[in-house]
């Protein structure tokens, strides 16, 4: 097979959650134990960090794998969704992994993949896991997808777990509350092995030092020992002083991202890289490179793309994968930063996710571009804006996230300002 006609197969023949939802979700770790038993377990090969969390676990993965990198670590990445290619979820080094690798393990294992029926996600890990092991990786940050206890990539044992921050998205898979969904994410956390918790919140913390304490791992709240105070920042990068028990520890510290929302997520991510180095000696840089060098050359050494993006200028167009009532609110902080004349949104969304507490946050003076993602859960643009008009939202219907945009684009000012949002799926089309 082609990389087109192996990528068409894995698409039609496996159910895969980012396009058609609920049906793609499995309640056990069954198939991907099998699949991995049947590789040799890859997973037990190489050194691994693992992340979970409802929002900024993308950032906080692609932060810490891009120091490891400029430290002269051959690093992977594995992260989801991708936007452009499948390849974008299996990095090492920043290199999206080759079209031949992933043609010859779909080919191998097609027989396997038949008996057993897994998912696209759980395909999708084994092919991950089985590379950065083939591949002799010194280090592999692995992010998970849906939840924690029940997701593929939990057959992990890594030197260090982290949970970025615990709010509502997926309810119908992890529970209706913060606390059930916090215990869903908790159960990444193994026996020993120590876990950062990026985020204290009164009403969740006590499950993760309650899961902590049952297995004997250390646990670590990352904003009570490190803080960072956002001294400038524009469309593509930020500037932090950061503190480290109120001492400073930078001065001017360089991340390759804009956006006060990273304050949060760089916290978790020093956290982490304190424990690690203190831990393991062989993740300390092989070279001159360091948490500065790695920080400050994120895109380049991690090949990110699709949180906060500069897309265009005159008008200025950004585009940002938040998806949820925690993540918009920040998003919609940031905007409120930014000096424009007016502000055009092209907003398109899933169909199975509760929308009204998002279109709750967005601006009433912006001018809406509704448009419906080009995947099988992608909510009707025509629905989209009914139900954005209950929130004083108004704006016409395009027929793709393309030309919504380009009519965006024709109606935009030079100082004015474009957002594309509402789902990573949106996003996806114009990155």
């Amino acid at each position: 097979m082609t990389y087109r006609q192996t990528l068409d197969y894995m698409f039609a023949q496996l159910p895969m959650f980012q396009r058609v939802g609920e049906m793609a979700f499995k309640k056990d770790l069954t198939n991907i134990i099998a699949l991995c038993d049947f590789l040799d377990n890859p997973q037990a090969r190489f050194p691994s960090v693992h992340i979970a969390g409802t929002n900024g676990k993308g950032s906080t993965a692609h932060m810490l794998a891009a120091i490891f990198s400029g430290r002269g670590l051959k690093t992977g990445l594995y992260t989801s969704p991708h936007y452009r290619d499948f390849r974008e979820r299996i990095k090492i080094d920043g290199r999206l992994i080759p079209e031949r690798q992933v043609i010859d393990f779909v080919a191998k294992n097609k027989a396997l993949f038949e008996k057993l029926e897994p998912s696209f996600f759980e395909m999708t890990v084994a092919l991950a896991f089985d590379y950065f092991a083939k591949q002799a990786v010194d280090v592999a940050v692995i992010e998970t997808g849906l939840g924690g206890r029940l997701d593929s990539t939990n057959i992990l044992t890594p030197l260090l777990s982290v949970i970025t921050n615990i709010s509502l998205d997926h309810q119908q898979f992890l529970g209706d509350s913060l606390p059930l969904i916090a215990a869903e994410k908790a159960g990444i956390i193994k026996s020993r092995v120590p876990l950062v918790v990026g985020e204290t919140q009164d009403e969740i913390k006590d499950v993760f030092i309650a899961k902590t304490h049952e297995r004997k791992s250390p646990i670590f709240f990352a904003d009570k020992t490190y803080r960072a105070l956002l001294l400038k920042s524009d469309s593509t990068r930020s500037v932090y002083r950061v503190f480290k028990n109120e001492a400073v520890l930078f001065e001017n510290l360089h991340l390759d991202m804009p956006g006060r929302f990273q304050q949060k997520n760089l916290v978790t991510c020093l956290q982490a890289i304190d424990l690690l180095d203190a831990r393991h000696s062989f993740l300390q840089p092989k070279g001159k490179g360091g948490v500065q060098d790695g920080l400050a050359n994120l895109k380049k050494y991690s090949n990110f793309i699709g949180r906060w993006q500069l897309l265009g200028k005159k008008p200025t167009i950004l585009c940002d994968s938040a998806h949820n009532e925690a993540g918009m609110s920040l998003i919609m902080k940031e905007l409120e930063q930014l000096e424009f004349e007016r502000l055009h949104i092209v907003l398109g969304m899933v169909a199975d996710k509760e929308s009204g507490k998002i279109l709750s946050l967005l601006p009433k003076k912006a001018r809406y571009y509704f448009a419906k993602a080009a995947i099988p859960r992608g909510l009707d643009a025509k629905i989209l804006r009914q139900r954005a008009s209950v929130f004083g939202l108004y704006g016409s219907t395009f027929i793709s996230v393309k030309e919504a945009l380009e009519s965006a684009k024709k109606n935009a000012a030079s100082n004015d300002l474009i957002f594309v949002g509402g789902s990573a799926f949106v996003v996806a089309e114009v990155v």
